[in-house]
């Protein structure tokens, strides 16, 4: 079933290794031609719908099949950290991650994007050591930790920003240990490094796609682009990898199983994914992505999920989310934890409620 158009998105994306760009005369197009998007999202302050979000969403079984669908699934977006288990596919896949012993926790933290807390940054520090390297090393560049208390904490000691309190450390620490196994460079962000290149073919294998282009993204890695389409395809397919499968089952299996395992890892304490995927008692792999995108796996139901919301807002991205799961029975709308980020309350300055965040009608039945 699905909502709104299913036009090609005119956003036409150039390849080169070297970068990519819109091209000029197709700009003008797309500012004529926007994508067809489904109301998602609505914040009410009392009486009134405030503010409004739309999207697009895509709901795939194991086989790359559309379920339901929300939007133009044709539209290219840039999954941003949405996609870092796939991403992480080749560290598996080549051996690298059995070649240097790496453990469940390690699998977790290389698809986090994590809050910098010390039970993230510490074993970075280890995973880092184990490899003989230091943060110099990393490319992610540094950066202020999520985590409240680390902040408080580095602030009072007067201590800068650093690389290992990047949220993209873990994943990076991947890259890190691919590269180690290839005998590669240390440019592994580089788009034409031996890693990129196999993170490109995992992409493009599990989304069914071509990718048309990439952007580079916050930690300075390639983010490859893809349509809501093919993202979906690709969690579709995490859902169906098997432990006994082929190589990359194997290596999607364990992915997802690691970041389920290790909630706490993903992403941390107050955060969407960390809690959503407790709430869900095993049955969802959730991953966030920056303006506005979602992933989520569900292996008992063999279905992925992609999400993106059309304005990059976060409240609604997690709103809407919420909403697929408890549509699919992995969350139930009644948890606090769900309840939080499905239908919360809009306070003021004097803790009073002005209003609530809401599924707008039509969206997800």
């Amino acid at each position: 079933m699905f909502r709104g158009h299913s036009n090609v998105n005119p956003l036409i994306w150039e390849r080169p290794l070297g970068g990519n760009s819109l091209k000029r005369e197709r700009k003008e197009q797309m500012d004529q031609q926007r994508p067809s998007t489904h109301p998602m999202v609505d914040v009410w302050r009392g009486p009134i719908c405030e503010s409004r979000h739309d999207g697009f969403a895509v709901i795939c079984s194991a086989k790359g099949e559309i379920i339901e669908g929300w939007g133009d699934l044709d539209t290219v977006i840039l999954p941003r950290s949405s996609v870092k288990m796939i991403q992480a596919l080749p560290l598996v896949t080549s051996g690298a991650a059995d070649a240097f012993g790496l453990s469940v926790e390690q699998l977790a933290l290389s698809c986090a994007s994590h809050q910098g807390a010390p039970i993230h940054t510490t074993r970075v520090l280890s995973w880092l050591n184990g490899l003989g390297l230091s943060q110099e090393d990393l490319i992610c560049g540094p950066q202020r930790p999520w985590d409240t208390d680390t902040l408080q904490a580095q602030i009072k000691a007067d201590e800068g920003k650093c690389k290992v309190h990047n949220n993209c450390s873990g994943k990076h620490c991947g890259f890190l240990t691919l590269t180690k196994h290839l005998g590669a460079g240390p440019d592994y962000v580089d788009p034409s490094h031996p890693v990129q290149r196999a993170a490109l073919e995992a992409f493009e294998t599990v989304t069914g796609e071509t990718s048309p282009g990439y952007g580079i993204d916050g930690c300075s890695a390639p983010n490859f682009a893809t349509t809501v389409r093919g993202l979906g395809r690709a969690m579709g397919y995490f859902s169906g990898a098997r432990e006994d499968g082929d190589t990359m089952e194997r290596a999607a299996f364990r992915l997802a199983k690691a970041m389920r395992t290790h909630p706490d890892l993903v992403a941390g304490e107050g955060r969407a994914c960390t809690e959503l995927m407790r709430a869900a008692g095993g049955k969802a792999t959730i991953k966030t992505g920056a303006e506005g995108v979602f992933t989520a796996i569900l292996p008992e139901q063999g279905l992925g999920i992609a999400l993106k919301i059309a304005d990059g807002a976060t409240r609604a991205s997690e709103c809407a989310i919420a909403a697929l799961l408890v549509k699919l029975g992995a969350l139930d709308a009644n948890d606090p934890m769900v309840k939080k980020r499905l239908n919360p309350e809009v306070p003021n300055f004097a803790g009073i409620n002005t209003g609530e965040i809401k599924t707008a009608p039509g969206f997800p039945v």
